[in-house]
């Protein structure tokens, strides 16, 4: 099946939602106008169940099918948008000053509003879709926060699949590869106490600028003399904050972090060679440290079974020579992961072409990729809720 006709016909009314809610970006949990937004369209489009508040402010809706009872899947879209200033000259610019739709949520959401509005009027499976409309993506607690109100349990649905667009994949294409597919993130804080005093005297002081920078430096260890290198493991320092006058040595330092890594072994393994060699480091220069690490998302595992068959798929709308099924992995995060620790399933990227890129000020999501989005949603329905 290419590219379904009433996915081309719907493309501008698909559009339009995608930039009003571009227009209007909400972050984190606070969605109370984009979850209202997403949940009229699908009560207008007749969903079985539209439930609201899921998680705080996510939403599921339930479409079932005209061709008898069967089983249940998940479709996941999230909603949330960025705290970034837009710089992308659009017409259809944000109106909320300081947030953006720089991950493209928006395009996420109405291709899975397309898919729904086309499977509520023709309903040519048997069993139920069940969409997902998710919050906090971008703070990685939004599917926690709803498999931890219930999802599994009220809906029911044995498996579940994902979609992200990609800058950098021509658009409407699409890639994907079994197992790792996008990496365990974390962040840390870590926050030295030496001793301060005059920047003429530092010998009567313990300097936490001094402790710092050799931690930064003793960090990269961990990747380059400490992990396998086919391995994949990053360990990045993104903000140092110490002191406040040229002639004063302070008495705290801190850095800020993130690692990420295609394995939980890795992922395990850095936070603690972090702490032993943070507290090192700063007992060798007489002072102390202490590490706040939180492991934000595992790594997203796509099922082998699962990915073949939405390979498939994606092959059926785009055609074979439009699909890469062996991507290299992405060491961004992605909450998702955590649904598929519940349930079988596969996330997969639709190209969003030569754009800038995610998380970008200037980017924007390329609305001519939404009937290849709403194609494979309404395919991937229809295929695995055959009769």
């Amino acid at each position: 099946m290419p590219i379904l006709n009433r996915a081309h016909q719907m493309q501008p009314e698909i559009a339009e939602w995608r930039r009003a809610l571009h227009m209007r970006p909400e972050v984190g949990f606070d969605l109370d106008n984009t979850a209202a937004f997403v949940a009229g369209k699908l009560r207008a489009f007749g969903c079985d169940d539209v439930a609201t508040g899921i998680g705080r402010t996510g939403i599921v809706a339930v479409i079932r099918g005209r061709l008898g009872p069967g089983p249940a899947i998940g479709l996941r879209a999230d909603m949330d948008a960025l705290p970034i200033r837009e710089e992308s000259g659009a017409a259809h610019a944000s109106l909320n000053q300081g947030s953006m739709h720089a991950c493209g949520h928006d395009g996420h959401t109405a291709m899975l509003l397309g898919a729904a509005k086309y499977l509520a009027e023709t309903r040519n499976f048997a069993g139920s879709a069940v969409l997902i409309f998710q919050p906090a993506e971008e703070i990685s607690t939004g599917a926690s926060s709803m498999l931890a109100d219930g999802l599994l349990e009220r809906f029911a649905f044995d498996q579940v699949y994902g979609m992200h667009n990609m800058p950098g994949i021509a658009t409407g294409h699409f890639a994907l590869r079994p197992g790792p597919i996008m990496a365990a993130t974390a962040k840390f804080t870590v926050r030295i106490k030496g001793m301060g005093g005059h920047a003429a005297r530092p010998h009567t002081t313990f300097d936490p600028i001094v402790v710092a920078t050799h931690i930064v430096g003793a960090l990269q260890s961990i990747v380059a003399r400490e992990t396998d290198p086919v391995s994949s493991l990053v360990v990045t320092i993104t903000r140092v904050i110490a002191g406040t006058a040229y002639n004063i040595i302070p008495e705290t330092a801190e850095l800020w972090g993130t690692t990420r890594a295609l394995d939980m072994d890795d992922a395990e393994r850095a936070e603690r060679r972090i702490g032993e060699i943070c507290a090192g480091i700063a007992a060798a220069h007489g002072a102390t440290a202490e590490v706040d690490y939180h492991q934000a998302v595992p790594v997203t595992i796509n099922d082998v079974e699962q990915t073949s068959f939405v390979a498939g798929v994606a092959r059926e709308v785009a055609g074979d020579a439009n699909v890469d099924e062996d991507v290299m992995p992405v060491m961004a995060g992605e909450d998702f992961a955590r649904m598929l620790l519940a349930r079988p399933g596969a996330l997969v990227f639709i190209g969003n072409g030569d754009t800038a890129g995610l998380h970008h000020p200037a980017y924007d999501f390329d609305d001519e990729a939404i009937p290849a989005g709403v194609s494979y949603w309404v395919r991937l329905v229809e295929t695995a809720l055959a009769a």
